[in-house]
């Protein structure tokens, strides 16, 4: 969906690196139609199309797919080769297993690995230092990534059972909820992702034709897109659709719509630690800055297609959200792209 919006935390986090290297973070920043002055205020939001340019910008300028903060420079190039040779298996699991083989051969202190115990499979983030990465951006990147890509390549989204972090719970760590929709553990013994293993025998359905046209945009688009189909989350924002002006559906025809019970629904909602209520605001949220970025409505055209019957609630709303009035953030948003 072009209207999710990504945490300016991540922006900054994905800069890092570059600025370790005493890179010009303003100039990619620029160059992604960002406002430097903008993303740095709380609550501070970015387009997911911003974001996947921004990464583009970061990887093109470092030539490095690891952003300047693994132990040696990851080259333009490396992902895409993994993901080719990943198609000439059939399974899931024989798949993850070469792309495990992949990274231990390219550099063996930044790689995944794949483990089974039981009914029970996970994907075990190895890092080993001298690694730069102090928001945790670089092993958030290589988690997501790994979990949308195979997502992708089975066409099914793999329901994570639990998310577990060697580290403590880090001052973004809500944003959590929103990547990995399950369980959250954090000061964990190691970093993982754990699914059911049934998932392993499932086939990848792709063909090279496809991986072409995935690779124009990713691993950037998978970063930006965390939850588009991926998740309950995903498809509720889907049927919600994007003009709150009319009367949205209700929880019992999402349900229905989504071939569960209402009671089942909220299962699986809080087991992906949200709810109908949350889900329907922070739409609202991103619909916002959406419009806003584009410049064509009127900031009352805007409140009024996002749900709001007065202009002043939605101004007061919207600056909860971001910590700016939507006039405010339309400016930076026109400064950044003059």
């Amino acid at each position: 969906m072009a209207n999710l919006t990504v945490s300016g935390h991540f922006v900054l986090a994905a800069l890092s690196g570059a600025e370790y290297q005493q890179q010009d973070s303003s100039a990619m920043l620029r160059r992604a139609g960002i406002s430097p002055e903008l993303i740095r205020t709380p609550g501070a939001r970015v387009s997911s199309a911003q974001f996947t340019r921004l990464m583009q910008v970061i990887w093109e300028a470092m030539q490095d797919e690891f952003m300047g903060m693994g132990p040696r420079r990851c080259r333009p190039g490396t992902f895409a080769t993994m993901c080719t040779l990943i198609l000439e298996h059939s399974t899931l699991e024989s798949g993850l297993e070469r792309a495990e083989h992949f990274s231990h051969l390219f550099d063996s202190t930044v790689c995944m690995g794949l483990e089974r115990a039981s009914d029970r499979a996970s994907l075990v983030l190895h890092l080993d230092p001298p690694v730069h990465d102090p928001h945790y951006f670089l092993r958030e990147s290589i988690l997501v990534i790994w979990h949308r890509l195979f997502s992708w390549l089975i066409g099914q989204a793999i329901t994570l059972k639990e998310a577990r972090f060697d580290y403590p719970a880090p001052r973004h760590a809500d944003e959590y909820r929103h990547i990995f929709h399950c369980p959250l553990a954090f000061d964990a013994d190691r970093t993982e992702l754990i699914f059911d293993a049934r998932f392993l025998t499932a086939p990848i359905i792709r063909d090279r034709p496809e991986m072409r046209r995935f690779l124009k945009t990713s691993p950037a688009d998978l970063l930006a897109r965390p939850d588009e189909g991926n998740s309950y989350t995903g498809r509720i924002r889907a049927l919600i659709g994007r003009d709150f002006s009319q009367a949205l559906p209700d929880f019992e025809w999402i349900a229905s719509e989504l071939h569960v019970s209402p009671q089942t629904l909220r299962r699986r909602l809080k087991q992906e630690n949200t709810s109908f209520q949350e889900i329907k605001d922070l739409l609202r949220r991103d619909l916002a800055i959406y419009h806003l970025g584009r410049g064509e409505r009127s900031i009352n055209e805007i409140a009024h297609l996002v749900g709001f019957t007065e202009p002043s609630t939605f101004h007061r709303a919207f600056k909860k959200w971001t910590g700016m009035t939507p006039g405010a953030w339309r400016e930076e948003e026109v400064g950044a792209e003059s």
